[in-house]
């Protein structure tokens, strides 16, 4: 899953480079990724009035139901 999240985001910034996700599994079954992206390039992950980011959240969602996994995506300001 956190590969997902990396290709998605990587193919929606302009610095691919500066994609980071880090993965935190709080319980069994629930884990917490955070992407962090260059400064320049939040927006475009966030999306106009958040809708990328939510599509994002809902394809995670998506993927890690398959596994019987409940995810979560933070996206981190640096």
């Amino acid at each position: 899953m956190k590969e997902f999240v990396e290709m998605m985001a990587k193919y929606l910034v302009d610095k691919p480079d500066g994609v980071q996700v880090e993965e935190k599994e709080v319980t069994e079954n629930k884990i917490v990724f955070t992407l962090k992206v260059a400064k320049e390039d939040i927006g475009k992950v966030i999306g106009k009035q958040g809708k990328t980011a939510q599509a994002m959240r809902v394809l995670l969602t998506a993927v890690a139901a398959k596994d019987g996994k409940r995810a979560i995506l933070e996206i981190a300001d640096k």
